[in-house]
């Protein structure tokens, strides 16, 4: 059984047996507020921006290495 399986499990077997209404309570409302929402309707049109400017360089080649990334910055890790 996968790591997100077990999770799951161990969440819908504790959600089974709590007794706490005001727990349930909100998870019912914590369900009701994530439903169908899509985290890209949440971010602003600079931050979607910013994505796919990162996107098209990607896809434009223009990335540089991690190993690169981490050796400028090595000095404060």
């Amino acid at each position: 059984m996968g790591a997100a399986t077990t999770n799951e499990k161990e969440l819908i077997d504790w959600i089974n047996q709590l007794e706490d209404q005001a727990m349930l309570q909100n998870l019912k409302m914590l369900k009701e507020e994530t439903e169908g929402k899509d985290w890209w309707d949440e971010i602003s049109d600079a931050e979607k921006a910013g994505i796919d400017r990162g996107l098209d360089d990607s896809k434009s080649g223009r990335t540089t290495p991690h190993q690169e990334v981490r050796k400028s910055y090595e000095e404060w890790l």
